[in-house]
């Protein structure tokens, strides 16, 4: 594959420490959550995966909206990212929940969201590591 773009940002001590990107626009404390017995000053690698997860999937469920001429624009994609103990280290699973507008029908609104699925680059990044269920609302 070649690159169109490259994101390029740095993280120090973990997930208790601060992440930039290298144009500055990203420049963010990190926390453990509360739940992981941390303090929650700052935000965590799972609620940057889970913003990334949420924008991606919009993107890729226009893209295919427009290739079958039905407007999604409207629509609003949540991203769940859990984190949980898996054999010896830790593991990921995401709900994507997809709220689709009311003149999208239920079944070409699930086609959509399974082909967009297919097109969406972290769904297939994710895909066969991570458990996806995906949500429509």
């Amino acid at each position: 594959m070649d690159a169109i773009y490259t994101a390029v940002a740095t993280a120090t001590h973990g997930r208790e420490g601060r992440a930039v990107s290298s144009d500055g626009k990203v420049d963010l404390p990190l926390a453990l959550p509360v739940e992981m017995g941390g303090n929650g000053a700052g935000t965590n690698p799972e609620q940057l995966f889970a913003a990334g997860y949420a924008a991606c999937f919009g993107s890729a469920l226009g893209l295919v909206g427009r290739g079958a001429k039905v407007d999604v624009s409207d629509a609003a994609v949540t991203a769940e990212v859990g984190i949980g103990k898996q054999g010896e280290g830790f593991g990921l699973k995401v709900t994507l929940r997809v709220e689709l507008p009311d003149t999208v029908d239920a079944e070409t609104g699930r086609k959509l969201v399974e082909q967009a699925h297919q097109v969406c680059p972290y769904s297939n990044a994710t895909r066969g590591n991570i458990e996806v269920d995906l949500v429509i609302e």
